[in-house]
């Protein structure tokens, strides 16, 4: 758990949610699935002239009515309320109504003509011997509010079939111009500025072209559950408000520099300065952009004006780098750091360390025998498996970096979990926005593999959050990034199993071919690389059958 002191900005209560329901009635048009959107009201108090799809405030008229409404045995209880209320505004802004006649049969118009908007909506029903629609509804998302937002909702997003032989007609007071549109025809006009549009539902419209029709969509959410949750954070774009979903590289950054949604985190990459984490974590990237690399080598500066640094993987020899790395510490560095011997991430030790008044020293693990001769490298100290650097003297101001061994990526690879913080330095283990590359001889897919094992269980102990790589933004979540990187392997792995199996006399670049053929060809000379090391664990793991 970060140390709240440590934050760089002023802790804020984000505004209280309120409950609402949105629903996008579906249906198949003549190229395809259509969804029916409507303008809000240039006079509304939130999102005022956009396009979004009827909705509005769960109300206490829809719990009341939710108690006796007929549910499919799935529909989770806490959301039958919020289904009521998308039924609700559906039929009192676009006179769209998803309900049953008294014999079962779905509602027409001459039901719908015999409603007032103006009246209340569940007593017409009970006296006009309809019940409303709610087993017809699928739960497709769930989005909550933005934390900076004024005006904050808890959101579930549901799906229903557009009913036949009835016509949406707007309230003309909240809502205006009811269009069918496609999913990929409403985000190429928003793209365009002509379909104003708020970030869920552009991210709504985004997974919904996904899919072909309407029974594909109800098919999607037939396990009950929704197939995203998103509470988006924003920061800074070249000095623009730009949003992000969970599932995106800046959102783990986000979390841990504004954690309440504050705006004012830039997120363009940029190796002038460094980049403020924490109070006591700067991020200074090399200016050594590249396929491999993605924006550059993060060099990370862990310390504080009266405890010193540590510095984590100054890079290549960069004498431009390591003049802003002195900068940023003042030159009291008390150590260097290499989470392994690749050249984009250890060259730039020594002459950092002979800068300095007082010579620090390099720690890390020598190269092992195979490593390649731009990787070849020994530290003034071995940093063996759980040994500590320690900074500062104060609860306040300790800070406790614990080293891992993680071969894998290479023989000598180290992660670093600074303790009090639950922070990981995970080098090039775990990366943001690609997976790493496992090179044989030095490379090892098992040791890979356990070694992800073993971060996942580090995180566990420390209460790990955040993931800093060195190539990429930060990430959040690290249990489950550990576990989809563990799970992207053993497919992948299984794809080359397959690839195998079809060509027993091939070689890695017919198996190539079929094992990546889900991956740019210009990638496939980096990707052989990983694909070599599967093999070799697939030949280790059918050696251990047979002895067995």
């Amino acid at each position: 758990m970060v140390r709240p002191h440590t934050q760089l900005h002023p802790s804020q209560t984000p505004a209280a949610l309120r409950p609402a329901a949105t629903v996008l009635l579906l249906r198949d048009g003549s190229g395809g699935l259509q969804v029916l959107m409507t303008r809000r009201s240039m006079q509304a108090s939130f999102a005022p002239g956009a396009y979004v799809f009827p909705g509005g405030a769960v109300d206490p008229q829809d719990h009341e009515a939710a108690a006796t409404a007929g549910f499919r045995p799935g529909h989770a209880p806490h959301w039958r309320a919020a289904a009521l209320a998308a039924i609700r505004e559906c039929y009192e802004e676009l006179g769209i109504l998803l309900a049953y006649r008294a014999d079962g049969q779905p509602a027409q118009a001459s039901d719908v003509a015999r409603l007032r908007r103006d009246a209340p909506f569940y007593a017409q029903c009970q006296a006009l011997g309809l019940r409303p629609a709610a087993d017809a509804t699928w739960l497709l998302a769930h989005w909550i509010t933005d934390r900076d937002l004024p005006k904050r909702f808890d959101v579930p997003f549901w799906v229903a079939r557009m009913p036949v032989n009835q016509e949406p007609v707007a309230d003309e007071q909240e809502q205006f111009e009811p269009a069918w549109v496609s999913p990929t025809d409403a985000l190429a006009r928003h793209a365009q500025g002509a379909f104003n549009m708020v970030f869920p539902t552009v991210r709504t419209l985004q997974r919904l072209q996904l899919h072909t029709n309407v029974e594909q969509v109800l098919q999607a959410c037939a396990g009950e559950q929704p197939l995203f949750v998103s509470c988006p954070r924003a920061g800074l774009r070249q000095g623009k408000e730009a949003r992000f979903m969970e599932h995106e590289p800046p959102y783990g950054e986000l979390a841990l520099v504004c954690p309440d949604g504050q705006i004012v985190h830039h997120l363009d990459w940029q190796h002038q300065r460094p980049v403020p984490l924490l109070r006591h974590v700067q991020r200074l990237t090399v200016g050594n952009p590249g396929m491999m690399t993605g924006p550059g080598t993060n060099t990370y500066v862990v310390g504080e004006p009266d405890t010193g640094y540590v510095v984590i993987d100054p890079g290549p020899d960069d004498a431009a780098h390591r003049g802003r790395l002195l900068q940023a510490t003042q030159g009291d560095i008390r150590a260097i750091v290499c989470t392994h011997s690749h050249p984009d991430h250890s060259p730039g030790a020594r002459p950092l360390q002979a800068t300095l008044g007082t010579p620090a020293p390099v720690l890390g693990l020598p190269s092992g025998p195979h490593a390649l001769a731009d990787s070849r490298w020994s530290p003034d100290e071995a940093l063996s498996d759980g040994a500590t650097l320690r900074l500062g003297t104060t609860p306040g101001n300790r800070h406790t970096l614990r080293a891992l061994h993680t071969p894998g990526h290479a023989a000598n690879h180290v992660c670093l979990v600074l303790e009090e913080d639950g922070l990981l330095f995970s080098g090039d283990h775990i990366l943001n926005g690609s997976t790493t590359v496992i090179a044989p001889p030095d490379g090892n897919m098992d040791d890979y593999l356990d070694s992800l094992q073993r971060l996942a269980q580090a995180c566990q102990t420390h209460v790990v959050q955040f993931i800093l790589p060195a190539h990429g933004h930060v990430l959040h979540q690290p249990l489950a990034v550990i576990a989809g990187l563990r799970a992207h392997r053993l497919a992948r792995e299984a794809k080359v199993a397959q690839a195998i199996h079809r060509h027993p006399n091939g070689g890695p670049d017919d198996w190539l071919a079929l094992a990546y053929d889900d991956t740019p060809k210009a990638l496939w000379p980096v990707a052989r690389h990983s694909l070599l090391a599967h093999v070799q664990r697939l030949q280790r793991l059918a050696t251990a059958k047979k002895e067995v």
